[in-house]
């Protein structure tokens, strides 16, 4: 029988992301960030390619982020709510971490594969951060999808989008429990 790290197993049986709307300052300083961000590279990534990189947004960088989302919302014609909504997820935090998926050109790693690696990260650096005592949550929205915000205010090329905005700060409320899947539903056993 293979020896147990009990205390990860029961991190992960039970952790839970913190709603972004919660969260508050203090937020992670660099040193605390660091050790995150080392963790969440950690991540499985076929053929050694980093197929991401990280965009850390701090208190100026997202008040900038969060006009240019009522701007590029409003250029948009999308509704008062989406805009608003868009807006508050970076004017309210208090740290974010654009994870930003960057393909490599490989003729053996597939593009799937590459973004699959990248999601890999994003559940990473949310799982390191709430292991290192900080609330988190990975959220995504219109702006993650909107290549005018992506290029003006994340600076990304055309080939690069954004995987997740994982915001980080301390936490207020925990949030309760949520349904969990249920394994009789999605689990099939190949015996043969």
């Amino acid at each position: 029988m293979p020896d147990a790290n009990d205390a990860a197993l029961d991190f992960l049986l039970t952790r839970r992301s913190r709603p972004a709307k919660t969260l508050t300052s203090p937020a992670p300083d660099r040193d605390a960030l660091l050790t995150i961000l080392t963790a969440a590279s950690r991540s499985p990534d076929h053929g050694k390619l980093e197929p991401w990189r990280f965009v850390v947004l701090e208190r100026a960088a997202l008040e900038r982020l969060a006009k240019l989302a009522t701007s590029r919302g409003e250029a948009a014609g999308l509704e008062a709510d989406q805009i608003a909504k868009g807006h508050d997820q970076f004017a309210n935090s208090p740290l974010c971490v654009a994870v930003i998926e960057s393909p490599k050109a490989s003729p053996k790693i597939p593009a799937l594969e590459q973004t699959y690696a990248v999601g890999g990260v994003c559940l990473a650096l949310l799982n390191a951060s709430l292991a290192a005592g900080w609330g988190a949550n990975w959220l995504t929205g219109w702006p993650a999808h909107d290549r005018d915000f992506m290029r003006e205010g994340l600076g990304l090329s055309d080939d690069e989008r954004v995987a997740g905005f994982i915001h980080l700060g301390t936490e207020t409320a925990a949030p309760p429990d949520r349904p969990r899947p249920d394994l009789e539903a999605i689990v099939t056993w190949a015996e043969t």
